[in-house]
């Protein structure tokens, strides 16, 4: 399941700093792999307690196999990017390619670290970055609203009128120098009309706020600024200090890296942190598969079926589907095994129709 989330930023402030520790990201999980596809691709191992866990529980032949998501580097942008200054036209491109946005703004004062636009001031910063992707967006959207009047009229087009309602709205708010994800929509029929836009500021959205050392536990008055301004948007605010972050990945074991995690107030680094968040900002859940051969995790869109999810492992799992026996994580660490919970009845039988919970252990019946 190849899904992506974009870092996006100003030139220097600390977005390839950032990808860099991600590159390095399996040494905050054993020795799971880090590899990379194109230049600005990283895939990059899913931090996962449960598999250590279900790891030492079922002793599997060929190990522990984690899932992955992809970050995607993209270049710094500049102000005009929407009209093509810069690497503009590119940048804007390799958003629409991505699934979510990862907008990393710096929030620390460094005389050594020169601004593009001369002071720190995140709140700024990320106005900036919107104002291109709302002009952008703004475009798409009155491009659209020409074609879907005509389709209306003409050929009274039931879903030419319906997404025109929605692009009246968004029109309205990128209008006002708002993002299209701050719009509410009445119903799904909208919303459904709506995803066929892919309006780049309608991506969900991370905000990571880099902070220096001092600031990596508690934030800092950068941050809050930045919570306020971001508070109308459905979007997540992460504070982490992308140069410690680069200093925790270049520690050897990881018993190195919990003691300098300890030393700065900090339970888990702030990239574990990151990478799970950028996992769920993709709304991506977790099935598990456990065995004496291997302990697996998979990707799954939350909202998936049992049938569907088995198609993850393999078409044809999906296409001769049967049934799947199901057992929650808690109980199986609780129990000790399949077995054990199997002669407890805490493995369910289910069907077609069921909804996978993040965390089920699988197992598929199909025939084909």
């Amino acid at each position: 399941m190849s899904l992506q989330c974009g870092i996006v930023g100003l030139p220097n402030v600390g977005k390839s700093t950032l990808f860099n520790c991600l590159s390095n990201a399996k040494a905050q999980s054993a020795n799971f792999p880090f590899c990379t596809i194109e230049p600005n691709v990283g895939v990059i191992t899913v931090p996962d307690e449960r598999l250590i866990k279900l790891g030492e529980l079922c002793h599997p032949e060929r190990g522990v196999i984690p899932t992955t998501v992809e970050i995607v580097d993209i270049a710094g942008l500049v102000k005009g990017a929407s009209k093509g200054e810069g690497l503009g036209n590119k940048f804007l491109a390799n958003i629409r390619e991505t699934d979510a946005i990862i907008h990393v703004l710096r929030c620390f004062d460094d005389e050594n670290v020169v601004h593009v636009d001369g002071s720190v001031n995140p709140v700024r910063d990320k106005e900036i970055i919107d104002a291109e992707l709302q002009l952008k967006d703004l475009e798409t959207v009155e491009s659209r609203i020409q074609k879907c009047e005509k389709a209306a009229k003409a050929g009274g087009d039931k879903f030419a009128k319906l997404q025109l309602e929605v692009l009246v709205q968004y029109r309205e708010a990128l209008s006002q120098g708002k993002n299209a994800r701050t719009v509410e929509l009445e119903n799904k029929e909208q919303e459904a009309a709506a995803k066929d836009l892919f309006l780049l500021t309608n991506k969900p959205v991370m905000y990571v706020c880099n902070v220096d050392e001092s600031s990596a536990v508690t934030g800092n008055a950068y941050v809050e600024q930045v919570r306020e301004a971001v508070k109308d948007e459905d979007a997540q605010v992460l504070v982490l200090a992308a140069k410690i972050e680069s200093e925790i990945a270049e520690l050897e074991s990881y018993e190195e890296r919990q003691m300098f995690l300890e030393e700065i107030g900090l339970q888990e680094s702030g990239v574990n942190r990151l990478i799970k968040a950028a996992y769920a900002l993709l709304k991506l859940r977790t099935f598990l598969t456990a065995g004496s051969d291997e302990v697996r995790a998979w990707t799954f869109r939350e909202g998936m079926k049992a049938p569907q999810c088995a198609g993850v492992i393999h078409t044809d799992f999906e296409r001769g589907f049967i049934r799947a026996e199901v057992i929650k994580y808690e109980d199986f660490v609780a129990l000790g095994g399949e077995a054990q919970c199997r002669a407890a009845g805490k493995l369910g039988i289910e069907g077609k129709d069921y909804l996978v919970q993040d965390g089920d252990i699988m197992h598929f019946l199909f025939n084909v």
